[in-house]
C-alpha cells in the first residue's frame, strides 16, 4: 500500500513532517500531484503555507518493516 508523507518548510528553515496519508483510491488514473495536494489541503486545513509543502510517496509495508 502506498502512502504520502507531507512536509512543510518551517520558519526555522527546517523541514517538518506534518502528515502521513494512505492512498486508498483504486483507480490509478485519478492519482496525480494536484489531486494528492488537494486531498492533503482537505485533511490538514489551511494552517500551513502551501507554497512550502511537498510530499514523498512511500511504500506503507516498507515503513512497517522499519519498526
Amino acid at each position: 500500500m502506498s502512502a504520502y508523507q507531507f512536509y512543510c518548510m518551517g520558519e526555522d528553515g527546517k523541514n517538518h513532517l506534518i502528515a502521513i496519508l494512505p492512498e486508498r483510491r483504486r483507480n490509478p488514473e485519478r492519482i496525480n500531484d494536484g489531486s494528492i495536494l488537494n486531498w492533503a489541503r482537505e485533511v490538514i486545513g489551511n494552517g500551513c503555507n502551501w507554497q512550502s509543502i511537498y510530499f514523498v510517496e512511500v511504500n506503507h509495508r516498507a515503513m512497517e518493516s522499519r519498526n
